[in-house]
């Protein structure tokens, strides 16, 4: 039953490190990527729709994205909701095909989106605390309920507090690797 309860928390807390490279991904770096536009949302006929299922995206070159919309009535809600994303860039249509140039990134816009993963790694760090907090609440349970006993707590809490130490350093690992990248120029 002890090994279940780290196994599990060994787990979700995996969970946590994947949902923190998925959310970095749409940090912008020096380089075009399509999944910076990932988190835009269009109004599609009165309803959220993320734009690449309204939307083929793709990168023209390194420092050029293009967004070809299914729909030529598309074009104005795409460019609208790529400018209202905190995104700062600013997207030029041509025809049936919007081009969204990338600026060279600042240093002041390096160092904001430093500070930006910096808040993404914490947030990862906590769910992965709440992770463990779970499993000792879990484990104390087991004790109370004299299910197993003290020494086998202290023994797992041990466990857990390592398979927690091994995903906090992965996510220090993570982020010291996008922050280099983010300021290299």
């Amino acid at each position: 039953m002890i090994d279940e309860i780290i196994k599990e928390a060994d787990q979700r807390m995996s969970k946590t490190i994947e949902a923190l490279h998925n959310e970095l991904k749409g940090v912008r770096t020096g380089r075009a990527n399509t999944s910076l536009l990932d988190g835009i949302m269009v109004d599609y006929y009165g309803s959220a729709s993320a734009l690449n299922q309204v939307a083929n995206v793709s990168v023209q070159d390194s420092r050029t994205l293009t967004v070809t919309p299914w729909e030529k009535t598309m074009i104005e809600p795409i460019e609208k909701a790529i400018m209202t994303s905190n995104l700062g860039l600013n997207p030029v249509s041509a025809g049936m095909v919007i081009r969204i140039p990338l600026p060279p990134l600042t240093e002041e816009r390096r160092k904001d989106l430093v500070k930006l993963v910096g808040q993404i790694a914490e947030n990862s760090k906590i769910a992965i605390r709440n992770i463990r907090r779970d499993a000792n609440t879990q484990l104390k349970t087991m004790l109370n309920d004299k299910e197993i006993t003290e020494d086998d707590l202290r023994g797992a809490e041990k466990g857990v507090q390592d398979v927690t130490d091994r995903f906090v350093k992965q996510v220090d690992d993570v982020i010291a690797d996008k922050e280099k990248e983010l300021m290299e120029i």
